[in-house]
């Protein structure tokens, strides 16, 4: 068994063909060719995680496509936000969200609080 990181787009093609090779065996629990398919479905998960990790999207991004989902225009946001220029300014990031808008965006929109919290990009 020679197993090392995957670092690249090849190293993971390499573990993928020997991971492949591996279930055709279909090794019995605790032999070496068993551990070695465990091993490397760890590097494997491990290295897509990190090359293709999916980012919260920005706050006011989820704010706009939860708006497009719901078929909502800013003026459906004054009960979470404010007043219309409020909304506008929110939306054009000229201010930022308060606890207050977070919170009620959140329970109104159905939006998670991880992503309303975050700084806007």
């Amino acid at each position: 068994m020679s197993i090392k990181p995957i670092h690249n787009e090849t190293d993971y093609d390499k573990a993928l063909e020997r991971v492949d090779e591996l279930m055709e065996l279909n090794p019995a629990l605790g032999t070496p060719q068993s551990d070695e398919l465990e091993v490397l479905a760890l590097l494997i998960e491990k290295y897509e995680e990190n090359a293709w990790a999916i980012s919260e999207p920005d706050p006011i991004e989820a704010i706009k496509i939860r708006m497009e989902q719901m078929h909502l225009k800013q003026k459906d946001l004054v009960p979470y936000i404010g007043n219309k220029s409020k909304v506008s300014e929110v939306l054009n990031r000229k201010v930022g969200l308060s606890l207050t808008m977070i919170y009620n965006l959140a329970k109104g929109l159905h939006l998670p609080l991880e992503v309303l919290v975050q700084p806007s990009r």
